[in-house]
C-alpha cells in the first residue's frame, strides 16, 4: 500500500493543508507595506501617501473593515484608492464604513472593473491560459454578457462628498498646507475604459508634484504616462499574483505587465523617460476565489522624498 498510495496521499495532504492556510489564514493576514520613493523637488518636505486597492468588499468581512479603519491612525498626507472596492453588489455600505476614517483625509480615486460589474465564477486556470495567449479582460476577449451591475454611483457620490477627487479619464488637484499635488488618472484599461487622449499632455505647470493613477497597469497606459514625464505611477489590479510560489513569485498578473513587477516598487521606461511604478497587491480577492498564498493582503504607505 505504501508503494502505490504513499506519495499521492502525501501530496493530497500537503495540498489540503496549503488550501486551508491560503483560505483560512493568509487571506485575512493584513499587512502594511512601507516604501520610500525619491520623486519630490529638492527642499520639499516628505509626503506620506496611503494607497489602498482591490478591497473587493463582501458583506460580513468585519476583520477587513476594522483593519482598513485602523489605517487612519497612520495620519497620511493624502490617500489614493486605486479601485476594485467591491465584490458584492450589497457591499457599498460596508465599504464606505471601512473607508470612512480615511475619507477624513484628502484623497483621490479611480475605479476598476469590479466597481462597475459583479464578479463571475471562473476557472482560475483560465488566467494561465489567457496569459499564454496574450488576452486579458476585454483586451482580446469577447465582451462580457449578462454581467451584474454594481451600484458604483453610490461609491462615487460618497467619495465626491468627502472631497476625494475622481480621476476616471480626468485631472484633479489636492492642496496640502501650501503644497499642490496635480493628479492625472485613467478609467480601467482592463475593460477598455481608458481614454488617454482626454488627459494627455504630461505634468501640469505650477504644481509641486504630478502623479499618475490607474487601476490596471497595462503597458499602453504605463508607456503613455511615462513618455509624458510623470515621475510616479500608482496602480493595483494584479493582487500581486494572488497565488504565488514561495521563492519564485507570481505566475500571472491578469494584464500584460511582467510578473517581476506584479507588486511593489519598480521602474518603467518609455521614450526618453523613466518613471517609478508602484503596484499594490491589494487587500481583497474575488468573492469566488477567497484565497491567497505567499502573497498576503496589503495596503502601502509610500513616503515621497526629495530626489537625490
Amino acid at each position: 500500500m505504501r508503494a502505490r498510495y504513499g506519495v499521492p496521499l502525501t501530496l493530497t495532504a500537503v495540498g489540503a493543508a496549503g488550501l486551508a492556510y491560503a483560505a483560512g489564514f493568509e487571506v485575512r493576514s493584513f499587512r502594511l507595506r512601507r516604501v520610500t520613493v525619491p520623486v519630490l523637488p529638492r527642499g520639499m518636505r516628505p509626503l506620506r501617501v496611503l494607497q489602498v486597492s482591490d478591497i473587493h468588499m463582501v458583506s460580513g468581512q468585519r476583520k477587513k473593515q476594522r483593519w482598513l479603519q485602523s489605517l487612519a491612525g497612520l495620519r497620511p498626507d493624502f490617500v489614493i484608492n486605486t479601485g476594485d472596492n467591491l465584490s458584492d453588489p450589497e457591499g457599498v455600505p460596508e465599504t464606505l464604513d471601512a473607508l470612512g476614517p480615511l475619507m477624513e483625509f484628502p484623497g483621490a480615486y479611480v475605479f476598476g472593473s469590479n466597481d462597475y460589474y459583479g464578479p463571475k465564477l471562473r476557472n482560475p486556470a483560465r488566467y494561465l491560459l489567457e496569459r499564454a495567449q496574450g488576452r486579458h479582460g476585454l483586451n482580446g476577449n469577447a465582451p462580457v454578457v449578462g454581467a451584474v451591475h454594481n451600484p458604483w454611483e453610490d461609491l462615487r457620490d460618497a467619495f465626491d462628498t468627502a472631497g476625494w477627487v475622481g480621476l476616471s479619464n480626468s485631472r484633479g488637484r489636492l492642496k496640502l498646507e501650501g503644497i499642490e499635488i496635480a493628479l492625472t488618472g485613467l478609467d480601467d484599461p482592463h475593460i477598455k475604459r481608458d481614454r488617454y487622449a482626454e488627459v494627455a499632455g504630461g505634468p501640469e505647470s505650477g504644481a509641486d508634484l504630478s502623479l499618475a493613477v490607474v487601476h490596471a497597469p497595462y503597458l499602453r497606459t504605463l508607456d503613455a504616462f511615462t513618455a509624458d514625464g510623470y515621475p510616479l505611477i500608482l496602480a493595483g489590479h494584479t493582487h500581486g499574483g494572488q497565488l504565488c510560489i514561495p521563492f519564485y513569485g507570481a505566475l500571472v498578473t491578469n494584464c500584460d505587465i511582467d510578473t517581476d513587477r506584479v507588486k511593489g516598487l519598480s521602474t518603467h521606461t518609455a521614450g526618453a523617460h523613466t518613471s517609478y511604478l508602484h503596484v499594490s497587491a491589494g487587500c481583497g480577492t474575488n468573492r469566488y476565489t477567497p484565497v491567497r498564498f505567499a502573497c498576503p493582503p496589503e495596503a502601502t504607505l509610500l513616503t515621497l522624498t526629495a530626489r537625490g
